[in-house]
């Protein structure tokens, strides 16, 4: 079915089943993404070494999540993810995206941000986008009316100083693009933040009088670091002066929601999209207690700090062990305007992995994770499976840094190939995945390979070279 058909459909069934309340009461959205931000990485997550005040108060005034998990550890699958509700293999985005790549997101693949406009909201993308830098997938192909970004990682340049690799004469110069037109090459980095940061208040102020989407995707933490001079130097490390200007930039737009007079009225999302890129040293963060970061299936790949505020609707002050994953946001804030993005995807044929978590966001009495079984796809390759507090590891390789973390300037650390075999950990009482307990729950590794194996028959599996019964392609460029 075309997704225009099914978008019309999504606004007529949503106006029958869902009872939307009136466009003058429909929330707004402010969703904010870091890149390569770890879980301890937020102050109220265990920071050290710098200071995030306007997200602990975030976290202060909403709830904060212990157990949430993106759905990729690496950028453009993260993010595929973030914006369908479906895992990245489903949508064929299972790999991190180049310059001038050949595919992108599906143009049938529904996003949240066309649920949002079709209720009649504004959107807006300002940021790193990630999902294809072609025009037919860029966000305004996407329900997005404005973008201004950087359209992939501020390291595919053909700038030694961001790009140290051999291959950086094969990228094109770095664009900053608005809409899709690129307005600068190469652009001082050392400005994103605060641009990105003005860009967003604009729209917030240019739109106070009407339902708006804004989604914040900052291209730090994700090397190279570059920070405005006026956070230069302000923490122990170039990271931590990052990560002090990011929460700045949080400070702004949440300021700015007040300033206009629609904070009381809006739901924010704060959250990274995979772990910290620990080969980079001291420039790469910490996941801390977590085992390993980004490119692995290890929970210091996909389990980050999440921060949800929406006043009179979440409590203050909440901590939240549920497990709710970002397969769930998009679904989640379809059912908050009154529209069931689950039911009309499959009507369409198309699965959503995604939830609607908001009861657990409400703490409403007896509200659970719907999550029967999360999937830790590393590409095409499932590698493990979590079930409430079990997580089973299937016998995979997986890249570690040689020697430790290390202070190195941000130059690239080393990596060691290494193996886990089938694993069982506890993670309510081994959060750092380091007794394997296997040979003690046979019963429980019977169970969670029984919800692999269901994920490969659906999604795909290179590892057993199963291709998913459910899985969809990605959006491809007819070349001539």
């Amino acid at each position: 079915m075309p997704k225009a058909i099914l978008l019309a459909i999504l606004a007529s069934v949503a106006v029958a089943a869902c009872s939307p309340p009136p466009s003058s009461e429909l929330p707004n959205v402010v969703l904010i993404l870091t890149d390569d931000q770890g879980y301890a990485d937020v102050g109220v997550y265990g920071a050290e070494g710098f200071q995030t005040p306007h997200l602990d108060q975030l976290a202060a005034d909403g709830l904060r999540l212990t157990d949430f998990y993106v759905a990729s550890s690496g950028c453009s699958p993260s993010r595929a993810a973030l914006m369908t509700g479906s895992y990245p293999l489903r949508v064929g985005i299972p790999h991190v995206l180049f310059p001038n790549a050949k595919i992108g997101l599906h143009p049938d693949e529904v996003t949240v941000a066309e649920v949002l406009r079709e209720k009649g909201y504004a959107t807006a993308a300002v940021g790193k986008w990630h999902l294809g830098d072609h025009p037919s997938f860029l966000p305004t192909s996407h329900g997005f009316d404005t973008y201004l970004g950087i359209p992939y990682s501020n390291d595919m340049s053909p700038d030694p100083r961001n790009n140290p690799r051999p291959n950086a004469s094969r990228h094109p110069p770095l664009p900053l693009l608005r809409d899709t037109t690129a307005i600068e090459f190469e652009p001082d980095q050392s400005q994103l933040v605060a641009r990105y940061t003005r860009e967003a208040v604009s729209f917030i102020e240019s739109n106070r009088d009407q339902p708006f989407f804004l989604y914040l995707a900052h291209t730090m933490p994700h090397v190279p670091l570059y920070t405005s001079p006026r956070f230069s130097g302000t923490s122990s490390t170039p990271y931590g002066d990052v990560i002090q200007e990011i929460d700045w930039s949080v400070g702004e737009v949440v300021a700015a929601l007040e300033r206009n007079g629609v904070a009381s009225n809006t739901l924010v999302i704060f959250t990274s999209d995979n772990g910290p890129w620990l080969i980079f040293g001291d420039h790469g963060g910490s996941a801390a207690p977590l085992r390993e970061g980004k490119d692995t299936a290890f929970e210091g790949g996909q389990r980050v700090p999440a921060i949800f505020k929406f006043p009179g609707r979440i409590p203050r002050g909440g901590v939240s062990s549920e497990v709710v994953t970002a397969l769930d946001v998009a679904p989640t804030i379809a059912a908050l305007v009154g529209s069931d993005m689950l039911e009309l995807r499959r009507r369409d044929g198309h699965v959503i992995d995604g939830h609607d978590v908001l009861p657990v966001l409400t703490s409403e009495p007896g509200a659970s994770s719907p999550t029967e079984a999360f999937f830790y796809y590393r590409g095409r390759d499932l590698q493990a499976v979590r079930s409430g507090r079990w997580k089973l590891h299937v016998p995979h390789s997986y890249q570690s840094i040689d020697g430790g973390v290390i202070e190195n300037g941000g130059a690239v650390g080393r990596f060691k190939s290494r193996e886990i075999g089938l694993a069982l950990f506890d993670l309510s009482a081994d959060i750092g995945e380091q007794t394997d307990v296997a040979a003690s729950h046979p019963e429980v590794v019977a169970r969670l390979s029984a919800l692999a194996d269901s994920a490969r028959a659906s999604i795909g599996d290179a590892l057993t070279g199963q291709v998913g019964a459910e899985a969809r392609k990605p959006g491809q460029l007819q070349l001539n």
